[in-house]
């Protein structure tokens, strides 16, 4: 059976997935699928730094904007959503194209990956939510890293869910989830895919971090968490795990200054792109976009692109 064709454009929060994804739809006539765990939710547009619907230029987008903040988003259901996403796209006579930075996400839907005990007894989870609150969510992310290094190398400790998934997965195969996606990955990907990674300098990338996150405050940051808050949303809720409005609520409850407040959202999202990285240099079949090899010069870049995606077949000669 002929292998459905698949591109995914991902890399580091802040190296410029969004604009340049708008270019290569544009070329290629695809239609954007957002591996972005946060942008699904409704009402969170600053602090996920969510594509605006005139910098879409037209080009269709899905998984945005189809949550409430005060529901359950998770990988199984980002998988489910994503892949039904695919076949509409397909059935436009569009290519698909992932982009996003949640690696696991893009490695769930490119390796078919089954998620094992969903929803087995989920009090040993409830537990170690409690272990959560109580002793902190470092604790908490300390007893990952015993049990598997890898897994608490690429989830941040705020990410108390996904964590805490980890360690239940852990204590109900005694295996380690990292080693189980691993298996998953060695299986073959049902899709004829190029899955471009685009990166910086890291002192670049770091600046433009720095610099997002002040804008973010120009825009409005506090205000839009503060509306959130004041909504009913409680700050357990997955929406309220995303780097930024988790800070923005301890700011909040004065847990901080405005200068901290700052301070701490730049050094989690660099933290964060860090880990990213982590992930993607774990990943097969990688097309490295080192934006420095090509003088920064997005024409260039998207040249090199369409070739690869030719020599593949994605797209006609």
């Amino acid at each position: 059976m002929e292998k459905q064709p698949l591109v995914i454009l991902t890399g580091p929060t802040a190296v410029g997935k969004t604009s340049l994804s708008i270019r290569l739809a544009k070329q290629i006539g695809a239609e954007i699928i957002s591996a972005d765990s946060m942008q699904v939710y409704k009402g969170m547009d600053i602090g996920t730094a969510k594509i605006k619907q005139e910098e879409m230029h037209g080009v269709k987008h899905y998984l945005i904007d189809v949550m409430n903040p005060d529901e359950e988003f998770n990988i199984t259901i980002f998988k489910k959503m994503a892949c039904e996403a695919i076949d509409k796209i397909r059935a436009n006579g569009h290519i698909p194209l992932i982009v996003g930075g949640t690696g696991f996400y893009i490695q769930s839907v490119l390796y078919d990956i089954q998620f094992e005990n969903e929803d087995k007894d989920t009090s040993y989870r409830e537990e170690l939510y409690d272990i959560a609150r109580r002793e902190g969510a470092e604790y908490l992310h300390d007893m990952l890293r015993k049990i598997d290094e890898k897994s608490a190398d690429v989830i941040h400790y705020n990410n108390v869910k996904r964590v805490a998934r980890a360690i239940e997965y852990y204590k109900q195969t005694g295996k380690k989830i990292s080693e189980h996606n691993e298996e998953q990955q060695k299986k073959e990907s049902p899709y004829n895919y190029v899955y471009f990674v685009l990166n910086d300098d890291r002192k670049l990338l770091y600046d433009r971090i720095n610099l997002r996150v002040d804008q973010m405050f120009d825009e409005g940051l506090v205000d839009e968490v503060k509306r959130l808050k004041e909504s009913g949303i409680d700050r357990d809720a997955t929406s309220m795990q995303a780097i930024g409005y988790k800070e923005v609520l301890d700011y909040l409850d004065g847990l901080c200054t405005l200068e901290q407040l700052k301070e701490n959202i730049k050094n989690n999202t660099r933290h964060f792109s860090k880990r990213q990285i982590t992930w993607f240099k774990r990943e097969k079949d990688i097309e490295w976009l080192n934006l420095d090899e090509f003088g920064h010069d997005k024409v260039k870049l998207l040249s090199y692109m369409l070739q690869i995606l030719k020599d593949k077949n994605i797209v006609a000669q």
